[in-house]
C-alpha cells in the first residue's frame, strides 16, 4: 500500500473508506487488527513498528470485514493503555478515529520511529520487516541496540534553518503526496521531521533545505567515469577529462541529478535484451544501478563527517560506495538474507512517500534480480572499516567453459527463462520464441548437457516437465 494511502482516505466519502482499508495490502508501515485483539498481542505490533520506521495500525477489521462494533468502552480503553501496560519503555503513539458510514468508525494508531529499542513486558523484541513483525534473537537484539544509536542523528535539531528556508517546490510535493491539508508544521510532524520545540530535524533539512551541505558538507554524491578498469594513481590516473561531477542540494534533487549523470555517462554494449532482440544496452541494467544509488543516498550514515557517496563508472563495472557499515543485523556475505533495516527511518519513510524508494524492503533483492535477468554475475558487497561498496560488473553468470560451449541461439532461450524468472515447459518456450518445437528442444538439450539449464520431469514424455536456470 502507498504510504500516502491513509491520507487519501480523508478525502474519500465515508462510505468508501472501509472498503479501501480492507483492500489495502499490509506493508512496512500499515497493519490491520481485529477489535478482538488482546492488548498483549497488540503490543508486538507497536514494538515492531517503533523499532523499525514507524507505521499505522488500524483496529476494527477482521478477515475482510468490519468488527469495530466489538470495541466496548472498556476494550477501547485497554487498547489505549497498551503501550503503557505492555511495552518497555512505553511506545509513543497517537490514537484517533477514522469515521466510516452509518456512524461507524475504526481506531487508528500512529507509531513514530523511536531512538530506543522497545520490547514487550515479556522481554520479546520485534522488528517490522515488510508485512511481518519479526521476533529478534538475543544476538539480533544486541545488534539493534548498537545500531539504534545512528538513527539519533537524523532526529537531531538543526538551528541554522526555519520553515521559511525549505525549498518550496520540494516541500509542496511532499505535502501533496501525504495529503496534508493543515499547516506546514503539522505536515512535518506527520513524519517526525519537526521536534516538539518547533525545531527542524536533520532529516527535514536533508530532504527539503536548499543547501544542507552548508552544515553537512559530506552530504553529496560524486560521480566519476574512468577510461580503464583500474582507476590508476597520480600521473597514471585514468579519470576521463570532464567526467567528475559533484551533486548537492536536498536528497530528492541529488538523486535525480546524479541518476541523470550516471545514465548519460554509462557505457553501452551490443547485447540481447529481454525482448529477445539485439540492441545497445547499458553495461549494467538501469534498474540495478539506480536501486543501488537510491539505497546509498537514503541509508548512508550522515553523521560520518568528511566522507561522501562515490559512484565510479568503469568500462566493465560500476561501483557505488556509501559511508557507514551495514547494520549489525546484516551479514554482508549473505546480502539476500538481509532483513529490512533503515539507518534513517524518517528519511526512508519520506522517500517512499515521494515514490523514490520501494516500500517492502526489496532493494537488494531487486538489484540481484535485475542483474540475473540479463545473465550478469551477482552483485558484490564489500565492507570496509567505515563504508559499504556495491560492485555491479559485466561478467557473465556462466563460467568461461559454459560460455564457450553455448550453442547458436542459446542466448534467446536463456533470455526467455531469465525474463520469466520461473520454470517453463517446452511449449511455453516455443510460444515465447516463435521457433519450431524441434529447434527449441535441441537447444534446450544442448544447454542441459552443458549444465546451463536444469530439466525437471518424471520421464521424457512428462507433459508437466519444466526447464529452469540454476539458482
Amino acid at each position: 500500500m502507498s504510504t500516502a494511502y491513509l491520507h487519501d482516505l480523508a478525502a474519500a466519502p465515508p462510505e468508501d473508506r472501509l472498503q479501501r482499508l480492507i483492500s489495502a495490502p499490509e506493508d512496512q508501515w500499515f497493519d490491520r487488527k481485529s477489535a478482538r485483539i488482546a492488548p498483549k498481542d497488540l503490543a508486538r505490533a507497536l514494538v515492531a513498528f517503533s523499532n523499525a520506521e514507524g507505521g499505522t495500525v488500524v483496529i476494527g477489521i477482521r478477515d475482510g470485514a468490519f468488527d469495530a462494533d466489538l470495541l466496548s468502552p472498556e476494550k477501547e480503553n485497554a487498547i489505549r493503555q497498551t503501550a503503557v501496560d505492555f511495552t518497555l519503555p512505553p511506545v509513543r503513539m497517537e490514537i484517533s478515529q477514522i469515521a466510516l458510514d452509518n456512524g461507524r468508525s475504526v481506531l487508528r494508531l500512529d507509531i513514530p520511529p523511536s531512538e530506543h529499542v522497545h520490547e514487550t513486558i515479556s522481554g520479546e523484541v520485534y522488528l517490522r520487516v515488510g508485512d511481518e513483525s519479526k521476533k529478534l534473537t538475543y544476538a539480533q537484539r544486541r545488534e539493534l541496540d548498537y545500531d539504534r544509536g545512528s538513527s539519533h542523528f537524523e532526529h537531531e535539531p538543526v538551528h541554522e534553518i526555519t520553515l521559511g528556508d525549505l525549498v518550496p517546490e520540494e516541500f509542496a510535493r511532499y505535502r501533496s503526496v501525504i495529503g496534508a491539508t493543515a499547516d506546514d508544521a503539522t505536515a512535518l510532524r506527520a513524519r517526525s521531521l519537526l521536534r516538539r520545540d518547533g525545531t527542524l530535524t536533520q532529516a527535514a533539512a536533508l530532504l527539503f533545505a536548499e543547501h544542507p551541505q552548508e552544515w553537512l558538507p559530506q552530504a553529496f554524491v560524486r560521480v566519476t567515469r574512468f577510461s580503464d578498469d583500474s582507476p590508476g594513481t597520480g600521473s597514471r590516473q585514468n579519470m576521463e577529462s570532464g567526467k567528475d561531477e559533484r551533486f548537492e542540494g536536498p536528497i530528492p534533487r541529488i538523486i535525480d541529478s546524479a541518476a541523470a549523470c550516471v545514465e548519460s555517462w554509462m557505457p553501452h554494449r551490443r547485447a540481447l535484451g529481454t525482448s529477445g532482440k539485439f540492441s545497445d544496452q547499458p553495461i549494467v541494467p538501469t534498474d540495478a544501478w539506480l536501486e543501488g544509488l537510491v539505497n546509498a543516498v537514503v541509508h548512508r550514515s550522515y553523521s560520518m563527517a568528511g566522507d561522501h557517496i562515490r559512484v565510479n563508472i568503469f568500462p566493465s563495472r560500476i561501483e557505488i560506495e556509501s559511508p557507514g557499515r551495514f547494520p549489525g543485523l546484516a551479514d554482508p556475505t549473505r546480502p539476500l538474507d538481509i532483513a529490512r533495516y533503515a539507518r534513517n527511518p524518517r528519511i526512508a519513510r519520506v522517500c517512499s512517500d515521494l515514490g523514490i524508494t520501494q516500500e517492502r524492503g526489496e532493494g537488494i533483492r531487486r538489484i540481484f534480480e535485475e542483474m540475473r535477468l540479463v545473465g550478469l554475475a551477482d552483485p558484490e558487497y564489500h565492507q570496509t572499516g567505515g563504508s559499504v561498496q556495491l560492485s555491479l560488473t559485466t561478467l557473465s553468470r556462466l563460467s568461461a567453459e559454459q560460455q564457450e560451449s553455448l550453442p547458436r541461439g542459446a542466448e534467446e532461450i536463456l533470455s526467455i527463462l531469465r525474463l520469466h524468472g520461473r520454470p517453463l515447459g517446452t511449449g511455453d518456450i516455443v510460444e515465447e520464441s516463435g521457433r519450431s518445437r524441434p529447434w527449441v528442444r535441441a537447444r534446450l538439450e544442448e544447454l542441459r548437457a552443458s549444465g546451463v539449464v536444469h530439466w525437471d520431469g518424471r520421464s521424457a514424455r512428462d507433459p508437466r516437465a519444466v526447464w529452469s536456470l540454476p539458482s
